[in-house]
């Protein structure tokens, strides 16, 4: 197949599909012929494109990720606020509270994920924010650790298909090279609500108690509220089918059905085919991914969730002094996330810009876990905050790049999402009791394994690329299975 570009005349900014877009590869489709359509999208064009998407969507996901992650990980700020303390939980309970979330949310995240096609997706990701926003509202009139639990559980099942929901659309709307940066808008997201959570819990926690509720309770009340206002946004804001919103104009919209066709090279036909989730569950690419997903998710459910408690207890800071102390943390890990999504979209590359920045997770648990010094463990816990969000989401952006078509990568993102979110079970039991060393350890051992995975992953991808260019300049047998999607010899696996 050739990827070879023919003049185009200036003042053409777009042309049929005869053409291809300058440096760019086509990444397999789902037809039986190797060939593919070729097009040809004025950069110019596309740029402005890309604006206009990135204006009108990526404020969306950015406070619903930020929204949703503030939700279910408040509980940290709340229990530094007084929840523990009027609740009268134990350790134990307080880490159950914390990991039963997950027991709903990884249950119904893979069947969410399948059925993902068969429902309106602004519907669905509406559907379930009003739900996530009202179980964290109900959240602060809990009066016992069985009642915060059911709200945990609760909560849990509204987030779950978000994510993978979120994730999906993403790669329904931006091709291979332009969704790292995406998925940093995500995970910075994500950061931030960990730094505002503790702004916000900080103001709160000065009010104290104020009509008959607590200042734990107006910290779900309000960021519950939150949530709320944002839904509307939302159902009238995200479009079912980008490519045919109705803020395109006709120049702009004839190139948003030439990026279709792109994607689709990419992505593979979207009608559902149970062959695709079979071979995917046979892939043990999948699998490592998915362990990958999990490790790095012991990382960031432990230090993100418990940093209050880490610099409460474990640091010996007063509460005040936990809650802002942890803002500048949170806010490292979002900075590091877009400069490292960044990099890797400039130069294609995921997992190995993650095994570079596991280095810094290893040194900073080394430091937790040896240091006698509090001052060099808060700095410890800005090494750690590098890769913090880097690593789940290099790896889900990892996992996507190099997995079609496209119910093959929606089964492997579901399976990722599932195995990683056990984590959210883990991380609580390990980090139940100050200092923290039994957290600190899992975490070190998990960046460890992580960098492990990651390597085996990164030279298996190199021979699989070096073998299919040696099948295209004849030096080598063809001996593939199939041509479509990843074995299709202008598919490129991504480092």
């Amino acid at each position: 197949m050739s990827s070879k570009v023919e003049d185009v005349a200036p003042e053409k900014p777009c042309v049929n599909d005869s053409k291809t877009e300058p440096n760019e590869k086509v990444y397999g489709n789902d037809e039986t012929s190797e060939e593919v359509s070729e097009v040809y999208i004025d950069p110019v064009l596309q740029k402005r494109i890309l604006r206009k998407l990135d204006t009108r969507l990526a404020p969306l996901f950015c406070a619903l990720y930020f929204l949703s992650y503030l939700d279910r990980s408040n509980i940290g700020n709340a229990a530094i606020a007084g929840l523990t303390d009027q609740l009268n939980l134990s350790g134990a309970q307080y880490s159950t509270a914390v990991s039963v979330f997950f027991a709903t949310y990884v249950a119904a995240i893979f069947p969410l994920v399948l059925a993902l096609r068969k429902i309106k997706t602004h519907r669905g990701i509406t559907i379930m924010a009003a739900a996530w926003a009202i179980a964290t509202i109900g959240t602060a009139f809990v009066k016992s650790y069985g009642s915060l639990v059911a709200c945990r559980l609760v909560l849990g099942l509204c987030e779950a298909g978000f994510f993978p929901c979120i994730s999906l659309y993403i790669t329904m709307v931006y091709n291979r090279k332009e969704q790292g940066l995406r998925f940093a808008y995500l995970f910075a997201a994500t950061s931030f609500s960990g730094m505002f959570g503790g702004l916000i819990a900080t103001g709160i926690t000065k009010i104290g108690e104020t009509g008959g509720l607590r200042s734990w309770s107006w910290l779900y009340i309000v960021e519950g509220l939150i949530s709320l206002l944002v839904v509307p946004f939302v159902w009238y804001g995200l479009p079912e089918k980008p490519a045919e919103a109705k803020w395109w104009t006709p120049e702009e919209r004839e190139a948003m059905n030439l990026r279709e066709q792109q994607r689709l090279e990419y992505m593979g036909r979207e009608q559902f085919d149970w062959a695709q989730v079979r071979s995917a569950l046979k892939e043990w690419r999948v699998y490592t991914g998915a362990l990958i997903q999990f490790f790095q998710d012991i990382i960031l459910y432990g230090f993100s969730t418990f940093l209050p408690s880490i610099l409460r207890n474990g640091l010996g800071y007063s509460r005040m002094e936990a809650q802002y102390m942890s803002v500048p943390v949170y806010f490292l890990g979002g900075i590091s996330f877009f400069t490292a999504a960044t990099i890797g979209d400039k130069y294609g590359l995921r997992g190995s810009v993650l095994l570079f920045l596991d280095v810094f997770a290893v040194v900073g648990y080394a430091l937790l876990v040896s240091a006698d010094s509090n001052v060099v463990k808060y700095v410890a816990c800005y090494l750690i905050a590098i890769p913090l969000y880097c690593g789940p989401g290099l790896n889900e952006t990892w996992i996507v790049n190099n997995t079609a078509p496209h119910y093959r990568r929606a089964t492997a993102l579901g399976l990722s999402q599932a195995i990683g979110n056990v984590a959210g079970v883990v991380a609580p039991q390990v980090y139940r009791k100050a200092p923290y060393m039994l957290g600190h350890w899992s975490s070190l051992g998990s960046a460890l394994i992580s960098m492990g995975l990651i390597s085996m992953q990164l030279v298996y991808y190199k021979i699989q690329n070096s073998k299919k260019d040696k099948i295209s300049r004849g030096e080598r047998e063809d001996n593939r299975k199939g041509t479509t999607g990843e074995e299709n010899l202008e598919f490129r696996y991504v480092y």
